[in-house]
């Protein structure tokens, strides 16, 4: 994945990547490490200025190392997929993250075994998570900047997640309060 910016107005790469593109530092530096901001195609120090109708190149799509996750096959139920988001439907039971009780069957290693599959060398980047007995949708972000941008939006409130119970049988006492 690559983001594009036509400079509108003139600054400097760096004031560009704060203010367009709100990437955080850490990733800033890391793709200045692997020379991955191009201005008008090359590489630039992004203290340099960028002039009115220059292109700004962001390339994404590094490579990164996963193997801190083992890889286990199983059957994900995917609803949704681009190449920026996979979004799987977790059934109860199953852990997000590995954990020492969830080593090898988590959600994550199960996605690893699936971008491993896909030659997809990304890091495991749960969005969102719930818990190990509830079903729903988890969203992995299959990079850092897609990551970062959807962990603000939930923060400002603008990407929310909604729970729906579905109960059966009947409830002794209906006028508890449950919180």
């Amino acid at each position: 994945m690559n983001l594009k910016y036509r400079v509108e107005k003139s600054m400097t790469i760096n004031q560009i990547l704060s203010e367009k593109f709100e990437i955080s530092t850490r990733l800033k530096n890391k793709l200045i490490r692997n020379k991955c901001i191009l201005l008008n195609g090359s590489f630039e120090d992004t203290r340099s200025f960028a002039n009115i109708g220059d292109v700004i190149t962001i390339i994404l799509d590094l490579p990164e190392d996963n193997s801190n996750i083992v890889p286990t096959q199983m059957t994900l139920n995917i609803v949704y997929e681009d190449e920026h988001l996979l979004g799987i439907n977790k059934p109860a039971g199953i852990a997000v993250h590995p954990s020492i009780l969830h080593f090898d069957n988590s959600l994550s290693n199960g996605v690893k075994y699936y971008f491993d599959t896909i030659n997809l060398h990304k890091k495991i980047r749960p969005v969102n998570r719930i818990d190990l007995n509830t079903t729903g949708l988890v969203l992995f972000a299959k990079n850092e900047y897609v990551q970062e941008s959807l962990v603000k939006q939930m923060r400002s409130g603008l990407f929310k997640k909604t729970y729906l119970c579905v109960v059966r049988g009947n409830f002794k006492n209906k006028k508890r309060n449950y919180r």
